[in-house]
């Protein structure tokens, strides 16, 4: 009888062992889990601030944060006017990454110390026209620059749509366009530069004073002009061809133009601003947006001709031929940009009051 018991005893003992090491070694399992997590999300809980001038991007961070456990927030600002806040505040902001836009405005802002060097491992993906030399933007996506009519209007004033820029220095398009502020949106910036680039000094400079006259309104803002002209406000929108400019022919009487002459262009880039508490976070941020599957991510967001060349050209933007695209010197957006806008101002008067 004892030996039973003791026999009994011993079963016990070792079962509570067998749990206790099985107990002990879920644990270590889940700390090493947890420890490997760590590992790859160490900035998990992270919140970085965005000054956001890229359409649709917005759809894009839900993944960004599900992979990295960085939150984001943004704010929805023309680099214009960012340029202009930052200048304010000598670059004291909060924010820690600049998010698209004009290149113009990051090169002034980097030349003016407040954006900080990064070089991404992700960059050597990338033709090194579209970044910075030194680190302090790099192209996101390829942004042209083309035309949305609106159908009804057109016919309405038996106006055929134009198919070149210098179609609309044709005074038949008086008061029926539209198109942004040069000094506040970066896209149209990048417009007025490159064919300025292309046409020279003189011819460019004669060309945009007829198209002014035919201009009714300059917005404020890059997002402005697709709307207005779909609502029938004006016949033709001058703005950034992407993917959510076709959208617009889903729900409107209204068609994109590629135009057949030339089209202007822009880097959209991202950097990282030197006032930055979260730098290294940021970083990370920077890396996945230059990444092959970030640069898929946001594509699908809104789709663009991505900066690397291993990321397809969306079906629905095929139609924008790269052939025709201005051969132009990204850097003089930034030396020229004082000397353009005081000719702008110039130029147009009232009518650019901001």
């Amino acid at each position: 009888m004892k030996k039973r018991v003791l026999a009994l005893m011993l079963a016990m003992s070792m079962v509570f062992s067998v749990a206790a090491c099985g107990n002990k070694a879920e644990e270590n399992k889940d700390n090493t889990s947890k420890q490997e997590e760590q590992k790859e999300k160490p900035y998990e809980g992270t919140t970085l601030e965005v000054m956001l001038a890229y359409g649709g991007a917005e759809k894009s961070f839900d993944k960004f944060t599900e992979e990295t456990g960085i939150k984001v927030e943004y704010v929805e600002i023309s680099t214009g006017k960012a340029l202009a806040q930052l200048q304010a505040e000598e670059g004291k902001t909060t924010a820690d990454i600049w998010f698209g836009g004009g290149v113009d405005s990051y090169i002034s802002a980097a030349e003016l110390g407040y954006l900080h060097a990064y070089k991404s491992p992700e960059r050597s993906a990338i033709d090194p026209k579209y970044a910075d030399k030194d680190g302090f933007w790099t192209g996101l996506a390829l942004v042209p620059a083309g035309f949305v009519v609106n159908n009804d209007v057109l016919e309405e004033k038996g106006l055929e749509a134009p198919k070149t820029w210098k179609d609309l220095a044709d005074p038949k398009y008086k008061n029926e366009i539209i198109m942004a502020s040069p000094a506040i949106s970066g896209t149209q910036y990048a417009i007025l530069n490159g064919t300025i680039q292309a046409w020279g000094e003189d011819e460019g400079w004669d060309i945009w004073s007829k198209i002014n006259d035919n201009v009714d309104f300059y917005a404020q803002g890059g997002g402005e002009p697709g709307p207005k002209v779909c609502a029938g406000e004006y016949g033709v929108a001058i703005l950034a061809i992407t993917g959510g400019a076709y959208e617009l022919e889903k729900e409107y009487n209204v068609s994109v133009v590629i135009p057949e002459d030339m089209i202007p262009w822009t880097p959209a880039p991202i950097g990282i601003f030197e006032n930055s508490e979260n730098k290294e976070a940021a970083k990370v941020f920077v890396d996945y947006y230059l990444s092959k599957a970030g640069q898929e991510n946001l594509r699908e967001a809104d789709a663009r001709v991505m900066t690397r060349g291993d990321v397809d050209v969306p079906e629905v933007i095929s139609a924008v031929d790269t052939k025709i695209l201005i051969d132009q010197d990204v850097l003089l957006f930034g030396s020229q940009r004082e000397d353009l806008l005081t000719k702008w101002a110039d130029l147009v008067g009232e009518k650019d009051a901001q």
